[in-house]
């Protein structure tokens, strides 16, 4: 289990973006487990939609890569504060299924898949009480920065 100060060491991000709450299980090489709490403090509820808040669908897709870059820091032994960033790349057979509102709880999992030379492909899903809420095939790229 990693909570926010160890998520910080893995990502990043900062408010407003950084998009994990906390990681619930870490096998490296293999699968990560994670969530969101969204509540309506959200800065991005104020525009999509005032009336009816919904989570935007780009905003799940980088919640999932988040989480599987993760999985790639966790995996290859290496964090941002060694000089690597792991860069979201590309998503492949993308699919919103629900719409995700304030007060749910956005559950994460990623599956490590192949990797090429410093691209990692991940299997990644997001459910909210058990309900598919969308799905993505998620590239990342290893960097030196």
């Amino acid at each position: 289990m990693m909570d926010i100060l160890e998520i910080r060491q893995f990502l990043p991000h900062r408010y407003p973006f950084l998009l994990v709450d906390r990681v619930t299980d870490v096998q490296p090489g293999h699968c990560i487990s994670g969530y969101k709490n969204v509540t309506i403090n959200e800065e991005f509820f104020t525009g999509h939609f005032p009336e009816k808040p919904i989570m935007p669908g780009m905003l799940i897709l980088e919640a999932m890569a988040q989480l599987a870059g993760i999985l790639g820091f966790q995996t290859t032994g290496k964090r941002p504060a060694d000089g690597y960033i792991y860069l979201f790349v590309g998503a492949d057979d993308v699919r919103f299924k629900r719409q995700v509102v304030p007060g749910d709880r956005l559950d994460l999992y990623a599956e490590a898949g192949a990797s090429k030379r410093n691209i990692y492909k991940f299997s990644c899903r997001a459910t909210v009480n058990g309900e598919l809420a969308a799905s993505a095939e998620i590239l990342v790229a290893e960097q030196i920065v």
